[in-house]
């Protein structure tokens, strides 16, 4: 029964959870309303909910470079979608040989995958391996497989899912019928493991789409830009507006002078971001179960 005691607590956690999801949001409501805010507004009076004049100049400047900006988020929705895909696969196929405990040099693979989580070669390392050895510099390679396509944690989190929520006997019972393991894995083990699935697909998913460095070792303008994804080109266009409005004495013109370039940043933030404010509603059950279940060991 609810005492009185549990629904207090009830009221007092709700409040806090509010509280804080209240926080959370203003920064996102501030973004927004910034880059609907006049440029010239903004630059004497800052930023505020409440702005005194309301402008589209931001966007009308993104979108004058859209057919730029276009093919930049069809390479994003490739490399998010090839990337997260080969990332599932490795992943889970991974995790699944370390979750048993029979594996042959099971403990020097836990142990490879827990060193790469607190040692790492560094960015020069990194850069002569993919770029000498793989030999991935412009090509859509760089964007997908340095140092995005696995990750410890999630290696992690999958095999103790595997381990500790999918019953033991459920594979042995599938071993003593004849299943192969590729079997046992893809008819069994995988559709219990869909909440942790979906739960590093959306992790690495951000991780793909936020992603601009890959870009910027790996990708020269001669020979990759055709490869941009739409971090590296609004973070192109911003640091174009930076340069021009700075120096817009040389150019003679006064239009290079009124660029919104307080407001566009505003602007570039809400057009990266927005494709995953539509997409992680939909994900969101699967990813606080499988991150829960993930992360407890019994």
């Amino acid at each position: 029964m609810k005492t009185k005691e549990y629904k207090r607590w009830q009221i007092i956690s709700h409040a806090v959870m509010i509280f804080f999801t209240v926080c959370a949001l203003f920064p996102f409501v501030l973004l927004i309303v910034a880059s609907f805010t006049d440029n010239q507004w903004a630059t004497v009076n800052g930023f505020s909910f409440f702005p005194g004049k309301l402008s589209l100049a931001a966007y009308e400047y993104i979108a004058s470079s859209w057919g730029l900006i276009g093919r930049a988020y069809l390479m994003t929705i490739i490399v998010t979608v090839v990337g997260t895909a080969l990332s599932i696969i490795v992943t889970t196929m991974f995790a699944y040989a370390l979750s048993d405990n029979e594996l042959i040099g099971g403990r020097v693979l836990n142990f490879l995958c827990i060193f790469t989580m607190l040692f790492g070669g560094g960015i020069v390392a990194s850069y002569y391996c993919w770029n000498q050895i793989f030999h991935v510099r412009d090509t859509i390679w760089a964007l997908i497989l340095p140092g995005l396509m696995m990750n410890a944690f999630n290696v992690i989190l999958v095999k103790n899912y595997y381990k500790f929520s999918i019953p033991s006997a459920l594979k042995e019972a599938a071993r003593i019928d004849g299943a192969s393991e590729m079997k046992t894995f893809r008819s069994i083990i995988l559709p219990l493991a869909r909440p942790i699935i979906a739960t590093i697909g959306l992790m690495t998913g951000l991780i793909y789409w936020n992603d601009w460095t890959n870009g910027l070792y790996y990708l020269t303008q001669r020979g990759g830009s055709k490869y941009y994804t739409i971090q590296l080109i609004l973070n192109q266009i911003n640091e174009n507006i930076s340069y021009l409005s700075k120096n817009a004495s040389q150019f003679g013109n006064v239009s290079v002078g009124s660029l919104p370039s307080t407001t566009v940043r505003m602007a570039i933030a809400v057009v990266g971001i927005l494709p995953v404010l539509i997409v992680y509603p939909f994900l969101q059950k699967y990813f606080v179960k499988g991150i829960t279940l993930g992360a407890v060991k019994e």
